[in-house]
């Protein structure tokens, strides 16, 4: 695992980049409607992060588990709370969660080491 966090945001920094570049008015608006989604509303930033976080786990996709780790340390959710989000996700998804929770956890362990 060793870089994985610097490679996913170094990764992710350079693709988004290159992707709103590109004059694509539908691409462009839906990134600007998943940004406006994660502003404080009815629900604060932190509770909308660990929403995307259980419906990225239970979704199975490793890149956005990855980034709302990251989104959810910096709002300050404790580790016993990503653990209870993550409890969330695999009793909503199953056991094939299982596999996303075990690279969610050596994540969030190189995110801490950091």
């Amino acid at each position: 695992m060793g870089n994985r966090v610097e490679e996913f945001q170094s990764f992710r920094k350079k693709m988004n980049e290159r992707i709103l570049s590109v004059d694509n008015r539908a691409i462009k608006r839906f990134f600007g409607v998943d940004t406006l989604t994660y502003e404080p509303g009815s629900l604060d930033e932190k509770t909308k992060e660990m929403l995307g976080l259980v419906a990225s786990m239970v979704l199975r996709c490793d890149d956005c588990v990855s980034y709302h780790i990251m989104q959810c340390k910096e709002k300050g959710v404790t580790e016993d709370e990503l653990f209870e989000i993550f409890s969330v996700a695999l009793t909503v998804g199953g056991s094939i969660v299982i596999p996303h929770l075990r690279r969610a956890v050596a994540f969030l362990d190189e995110l801490n080491q950091k």
